[in-house]
């Protein structure tokens, strides 16, 4: 059961999340380092960070239903991928980013807050852009940037 318009989605919004997680990382990381409060379009861009990600998630794991004949039957590196590595580093970022917002929207300090989303979101940021399927990579090879 192909699903074009699902498939062209979760590329497509891949770059969204990395650009806003990224984004909300770095933003929240000079924050910090200049030792300053949370400004509204900072918190907001965090915000739509983890609504975002919960998107791309729910998304991801409706393709991951839908192909999951295709991906069972699979062997080798590339089943490994797809059954394990991608699935669960990515569940594990978006995890990641919701317990950053989650645990600063707690902190009582302003700089408690600049630190949490900084180093949960810049980790999660990291584990995203090594389970992607880069067209550059192995398991990527032949696939398009979109």
């Amino acid at each position: 059961m192909e699903n074009p318009f699902l498939d062209f989605t979760h590329s497509l919004l891949r770059y969204g999340v990395l650009l806003i997680v990224a984004a909300a990382g770095l933003i929240h990381l000079r924050g910090l380092l200049l030792q300053r409060p949370i400004l509204n379009y900072e918190r907001s861009l965090s915000i739509w960070a983890v609504v975002l990600c919960h998107v791309q998630l729910i998304v991801g794991l409706l393709l991951y239903i839908m192909y999951w004949g295709r991906i069972s039957d699979m062997a080798g590196e590339e089943g490994r991928f797809w059954k394990v590595e991608h699935i669960g580093t990515m569940v594990v970022a978006v995890a990641l980013v919701t317990i950053g917002r989650a645990t600063a929207k707690r902190a009582t300090t302003e700089i408690a807050k600049q630190k949490r989303i900084a180093i949960y979101y810049l980790i999660a940021l990291a584990l995203m852009l090594w389970a992607i399927p880069w067209p550059f990579t192995d398991i990527g090879h032949g696939r398009a940037w979109l």
